[in-house]
């Protein structure tokens, strides 16, 4: 989820912490499951900062094992222990409960978009996407704002808050079934169908599709159930025999765009100065253009023998002079 959706979830949970009767029945402890829940909703995300160093190492590891079993584990152990710290007379344990189930309920929303993460680490590290809550889900996020409302006008906090995500239980059961009565009318209408990637978007019926077959890439568009086939390319597995491919395969920004993306498609152009190899993620298709890409540019005029990858660059771009800017600009920091 986005930033904002997790800091309110991080309110919500300090909220439904006065039903335990340790937490209501101690204020400073109140106070240290408040911090610890907000803290809790956000630490998964500090891995955030790698975008300081470049999109590559961002995108091999952004909620990535900071959203492992193992991270979990640890996130709510150190934050609870450095709230601890500052108010070593409350009870510990209620403190890391609540720490621990942010942190938990953090993760656990994260899996249900189109981006997901890799939170079976250490037992496998597959991108764990179900798409069927976006990103930023306006009515998940609506639900909060007026249980924080609620609670400032006077509420029982730990009721309320029940109450909204027992609404929200619901919600995400029927954005499950919509997108399971989606993907049965794609297997009636495709043939050889072997990958689905849906992607919601803010209005509730309509979705963005990507479709793997044995043959073709389709991309797609469905609204109240119509699909409609936007783009669609030859399937094609990646020519590692080519000795230009194989050469752009080594390249880092191009290992960490295979790392994560679940469906694309590669091509390779010829320029008078070198030879590109150009992947676009198929799921983020928008206004004519695939904005989640990688791209190797690479010299071949010695030879099979020679050959050198001049630029390269992974990352959204929605426009190709924006995109050409930044490859001028990672080539000049070479």
């Amino acid at each position: 989820m986005d930033t904002g959706t997790h800091v309110v979830m991080g309110v919500a949970l300090g909220g439904l912490a006065t039903l335990d009767p340790v937490v209501q029945s101690d204020p400073m402890l109140f106070n240290a499951v408040l911090i610890g829940t907000l803290a809790g909703s956000q630490a998964p995300d500090f891995d955030t900062i790698l975008k300081l160093k470049n999109n590559a190492v961002y995108i091999r590891n952004h909620r990535g094992i900071t959203h492992s079993i193992p991270a979990v584990l640890l996130w709510g152990i150190g934050i609870a222990s450095i709230i601890y710290l500052f108010t070593p007379e409350v009870n510990f344990l209620h403190l890391w409960l609540w720490t621990f189930l942010a942190v938990i309920l953090h993760v656990f929303v994260d899996v249900f978009n189109a981006y997901g993460t890799q939170a079976y680490r250490p037992f496998t590290k597959r991108w764990v996407a179900y798409g069927f809550i976006n990103t930023f889900d306006p009515y998940i996020f609506i639900l909060h704002i007026v249980g924080i409302v609620a609670w400032n006008l006077g509420a029982n906090p730990g009721y309320t808050w029940l109450i909204i995500y027992f609404v929200i239980t619901l919600y995400y059961g029927k954005r499950y079934f919509d997108k399971r009565v989606l993907v049965k009318h794609i297997y009636n209408h495709f043939e050889e169908v072997q990958q689905i990637a849906t992607s919601p978007t803010l209005r509730q019926n309509v979705w963005r599709i990507a479709i793997t077959t044995t043959s073709k890439y389709y991309v797609a568009r469905a609204v109240d159930g119509h699909i409609t086939i936007l783009d669609e390319f030859a399937y094609k597995e990646i020519d590692d025999e080519d000795p230009i491919v194989e050469k752009a395969l080594t390249d880092h920004n191009i290992r960490a765009f295979l790392s994560f993306s679940p469906v694309y498609r590669y091509e390779v152009n010829y320029f008078d100065e070198y030879t590109e190899v150009r992947f676009n993620d198929l799921r983020y298709f928008s206004k004519g253009r695939y904005p989640f890409v990688a791209l190797a540019q690479i010299d071949d005029e010695h030879g099979d023998d020679e050959l050198k990858i001049l630029n390269s660059y992974t990352g959204w771009v929605f426009t190709e002079e924006k995109l050409q800017d930044k490859l001028t600009v990672a080539s000049e920091t070479k």
